[in-house]
């Protein structure tokens, strides 16, 4: 019987998470930042990240009465092929967030089922399932591409990275009807646990479309990363 291999987790550079995030991540994108990014070895060899930032949306904490430095959004797990359970990798992380954010009392992330997922992975690191998200839509532009509901506008005009800048009309595009995504949350002191605790739901099910489990962020691997390998304390 194989041992499993020793499990490292520590900050990781901006090149290491584009790099992950890029080969393992079905996005191919990094979260705007400010990111937290938490790398993930085994036995030595690079397999992945962790990343936190403030979300897609400024309002995330509203709902829990907290401000943008006291939650924060699980927003990326980008894994090559890999023997430790992500829930492990995710329990481990939030750990090391929780040290060097003192302030964060609440970490929110999301299981989208339009790529698969139902949240197992939350689900075995404990996790608060809270119920699912409002319904959204994406849109099929002019141009035959699809393109997210904050990347259209009924104005025409969208501010990106600090300017505005011209986008597609609502009215010019084609809505696409999503799922809406499972809610997750990590209390990380015991009020902010006793506050949230009358939101809690029963865990979704995986459905049988679904694939995957407390692995499902697995890749079948790509090419090794080189330099990106160095640690940031940033």
């Amino acid at each position: 019987m194989s041992l499993r291999p020793e499990l490292k987790i520590d900050w990781a550079t901006y090149e290491a998470a584009k790099y992950a995030v890029e080969h393992w991540h079905y996005s191919k994108t990094m979260p705007m930042p400010p990111v937290l990014k938490l790398g993930a070895w085994e036995a030595g060899e690079f397999i992945g990240v962790v990343l936190f930032s403030r979300g897609a949306s400024p309002h995330l904490g509203d709902a829990y009465n907290l401000n943008n430095i006291q939650v924060c959004e699980l927003t990326r797990i980008a894994l090559k092929n890999h023997f430790t359970p992500v829930s492990r990798m995710i329990a481990v992380s939030v750990r090391i967030l929780k040290i060097r954010e003192s302030n964060l009392r609440l970490v929110v992330s999301f299981a989208d089922p339009n790529e698969g997922h139902h949240g197992g992975i939350y689900q075995a690191a404990g996790w608060l399932y809270s119920g699912q998200t409002a319904e959204k839509f994406d849109f099929l532009g002019p141009d035959g591409k699809r393109y997210r509901d904050r990347q259209v506008t009924m104005s025409g005009k969208a501010r990106q990275f600090g300017k505005m800048t011209k986008v597609y009309r609502v009215s010019d595009c084609t809505p696409i009807p999503l799922k809406p995504k499972h809610r997750y949350l990590m209390p990380l002191d015991k009020e902010m646990r006793k506050q949230i605790e009358p939101l809690r739901k029963p865990y979704p099910k995986k459905i049988a479309s679904e694939a995957g489990d407390d692995r499902d962020h697995r890749n079948s691997g790509g090419a090794e990363p080189t330099r990106t390998l160095q640690k940031e304390n940033k």
